[in-house]
């Protein structure tokens, strides 16, 4: 039986390369068939936002990575209700569709899974 794997991503897209990493683990891990699941935390609830120019910084779009994770069999997507809404954000500007859960719920997914790895 595989252990579960939860990435949480607490980086910004563009503050360095843990976004990518993060993304970069997540296929891998859904490639070989390990049950992978992501949680954005903090600013890494801004990798979410739909309509981001990465050209403008002479980066790569994170987004083509972000969508290929139901491809990988990755589904199991979270973000911190309380830090979308710190930063103005609602459902509706997210690229994609991601379980919002309250402070009270997060220790609860952590114990959901056997390795936990934070980028």
């Amino acid at each position: 039986m595989s252990k579960s794997l939860l990435l949480i991503c607490r980086q910004a897209p563009w503050a360095g390369m843990a976004a990518r990493e993060a993304l970069d683990m997540a296929l891998a891990g859904g490639a070989f068939d390990l049950p992978v699941s992501l949680l954005f935390l903090g600013d890494g609830v801004l990798q979410l936002v739909s309509g981001q120019q990465p050209s403008c910084l002479q980066q790569k779009d994170l987004g083509a990575n972000l969508q290929a994770l139901p491809l990988f069999g990755i589904e199991a997507l979270y973000a911190a209700h309380r830090d979308v809404q710190q930063r103005g954000l609602d459902a509706q500007a997210l690229s994609m569709p991601v379980t919002l859960l309250e402070d009270e719920h997060l220790a609860n997914l952590l114990s959901m899974h056997d390795v936990v790895v934070t980028l």
